[in-house]
């Protein structure tokens, strides 16, 4: 047998053990990343059987962490922040100041010194977005007001992380605290360097990355594309680290930054970031692996201290604060639920904190812990939003809550998804207009995508298989998608049916005999250029040779029938 498999088996038994755990805790209605965690416990040394090599998996989930990162720069929108700062920012700043005071407190009464105190409550002050995003969207609040303001309150604290991200190693050197001179005058030379590094990304990239998106996207190779932006995050992150000297993680954000801007942003989400999630996944399975539950005993009061700062603390800090900002009661409560968890981010801050050795061993043990139980409890506790919202309207305000979903400014049953700009599709979007619906195209070729999107006609650039393409063409709140493209639609089929089961799919074929498995698959209606050549042509011999306009209707209507039972499998 060869030698030297390790990185082989830890991916395997990480990746197996994540698949196992994380399919039960996904039946069990809870989120997957107690799945993952409970995974690393599993293949971790602390427990019997098959142990994955620690070294390895760290390097594995620093991989995870870059590419995290740099999803969150792709998805990270200046307006969006700005849309909602009134709340968000003085809300998550107070919200992280009070949590990590607490975190103090509780570090301090367990004999640990300030530093490490610090590093512990800004890690535990941090929500998880993974988990945030999920539960907002199982409760149908992402796009309400109260989502707004949690996913916007959530990119400050993203913010918050990256900055710390980048200080506390310049604060905290030679393993212990240095002088203010020193700190001071490292702390300058840092923020040159950051400065530069940010504007060198920002304005050179701004110019660089999206033209060599470009130059390969032209290729229409999709496997040149995904390493295209693979390779981007990574040699930015890398780059950032040797020639900058800051943290790969801010590298990685800055990357994502440059390309969220660009017209390629939906693509690079949708093709290049699964290998992100997948990468993610081992970063839990790494942090599980640090969890030992036999020393659970040892410290049950810090762990319950901190599961307490989590699902009390910090919620009720978030909901005076956005109560005191004349917040929407409904609002208020749905932020501080959807807050009192923790997650990737604080592993991160955790991780670093590890590395420079300011935080002991048992932080990781508590921290483990208290993410599992807080991301387990967290979906149970967001269905009192609705309770504590009315309580507080009954006693608070007195008046209706602002914060109540409307109705949309555009009815859902006057949208429609087109899939492709050709020919067919070109027709298709200029008689939806014609006659008062709204089409938003998903096409594959960016300059067509620019040409409609300056045209006034709503348009997503990138693969239509891909779930976040067809959630940025709003395929959940449409009624309609029309498959135009000359390619095979099964793919975009069961991706729109999974996202909106109530999507009403018509498909183009090019054989009558693709129809019947088109209408498995979940299509609608299926027209197959076969049969409308038929069709066609049987309709224009009837007209040469005198046949009236209902004879032509009743033979139309028995040619269709014939053509629809040739369609139909046996059985």
């Amino acid at each position: 047998m060869p030698h030297n498999l390790d990185l082989i088996f830890t991916l395997t038994g990480g990746l197996l053990a994540a698949l196992v755990f994380g399919l039960v805790t996904q039946r069990l209605k809870l989120s997957p990343i107690v799945g993952y965690l409970l995974a690393g416990v599993a293949v971790g040394p602390f427990t019997p059987g098959f142990v994955a090599k620690a070294e390895i998996a760290e390097q594995l989930a620093e991989l995870g962490v870059i590419l995290l990162m740099f999803g969150v720069g792709l998805h990270f929108h200046v307006k969006e922040l700005l849309a909602v700062r009134r709340l968000a920012l003085p809300g998550a700043v107070v919200q992280i100041l009070v949590a990590t005071g607490l975190g103090v407190l509780v570090a301090r009464s367990a004999g640990w010194n300030t530093t490490a105190g610090v590093v512990f409550g800004l890690a535990i002050a941090v929500a998880s977005t993974v988990v945030l995003l999920r539960v907002l969207a199982d409760h149908d609040a992402l796009h309400t007001p109260s989502g707004h303001v949690a996913v916007g309150w959530l990119l400050v604290e993203d913010i918050f992380t990256v900055l710390v991200l980048v200080v506390l190693p310049i604060v905290v050197q030679d393993h212990g605290p240095s002088g203010a001179t020193d700190v001071a005058l490292s702390l300058s030379i840092a923020s040159l360097k950051v400065i530069a590094l940010v504007a060198f990304t920002l304005v050179f990239g701004r110019r660089v990355i999206p033209k060599l998106l470009d130059f390969v996207a032209r290729t229409r190779s999709r496997e040149l594309f995904t390493l295209a932006v693979l390779a981007l995050a990574l040699g930015v992150a890398v780059g950032s680290a040797k020639l900058f000297g800051a943290s790969m993680a801010l590298g990685a954000f800055l990357a994502g930054m440059v390309v969220g801007q660009s017209e390629f942003s939906s693509r690079a989400a949708s093709e290049a970031l699964p290998m992100r999630d997948a990468f993610s996944v081992l970063f839990f399975v790494a942090m599980g692996m640090l969890f030992d539950p036999m020393s659970l005993p040892d410290h049950i009061g810090l762990t319950a201290a901190t599961v307490g700062i989590i699902l009390v603390g910090k919620p009720l800090a978030a909901l005076l604060v956005v109560l005191l900002l004349r917040g929407p009661p409904r609002t208020a409560v749905s932020v501080a639920i959807a807050l009192a968890q923790i997650g990737e981010f604080s592993f991160i801050l955790a991780a670093l904190g590890r590395q420079l050795e300011i935080l002991p061993e048992q932080a990781t043990q508590v921290m483990v812990a208290a993410s599992i139980l807080s991301i387990t409890l967290n979906p149970l506790l967001f269905k009192l939003v609705d309770p504590i919202s009315r309580w507080l309207l009954a006693h608070l305000r007195g008046a209706d809550d602002p914060d109540v979903q409307r109705p949309s400014l555009v009815d859902p049953s006057h949208r429609a998804i087109v899939v492709g700009y050709g020919p067919v599709g070109r027709l298709v979007v200029e008689l939806l207009r014609e006659n008062g619906l709204r089409p938003t195209v998903i096409e594959l070729n960016h300059e067509t995508v620019n040409h409609l999107r300056d045209a006034g006609i709503p348009a997503v650039y990138g693969d239509a298989s891909q779930l976040e393409i067809l959630e940025r063409a709003g395929a959940g709140a449409s009624a309609s998608l029309v498959f135009t493209a000359p390619t095979e639609p099964h793919s975009v089929i069961r991706a729109a049916k999974e996202l909106n089961p109530g999507l009403r799919i018509l498909t183009r074929a090019t054989y009558l005999n693709q129809a019947a498995p088109l209408t498995e698959a979940g299509a609608e209606v299926v027209v197959t250029a076969e049969a409308e050549v038929a069709l066609g042509m049987t309709l224009r011999v009837l007209e040469q040779l005198g046949a009236t306009a209902d004879q032509r209707d009743r033979a139309r209507d028995r040619i269709r029938r014939g053509l629809a039972e040739d369609a139909t499998p046996s059985t």
